[in-house]
């Protein structure tokens, strides 16, 4: 399953785009990250990176 990204929670520093390895995640028009769901891998990567835990494992 792809993560789930608590946008109240997002910085917006972008360090879950240059972690993961399918370029399926981005910052958006509010410098919030969103995850393209189709290109998940489910790796989680993005969740270890995310510095104030905004990214999580969906549910």
């Amino acid at each position: 399953m792809p993560v789930t990204i608590d946008r109240e929670l997002c910085v917006g520093c972008g360090a879950c785009v240059g972690t993961c390895p399918m370029g399926a995640l981005e910052l958006d028009d509010e410098g919030k990250s969103v995850c393209n769901e189709d290109t998940c891998i489910s790796c989680y990567a993005c969740v270890a990176a995310c510095p104030v835990e905004a990214i999580k494992e969906a549910e």
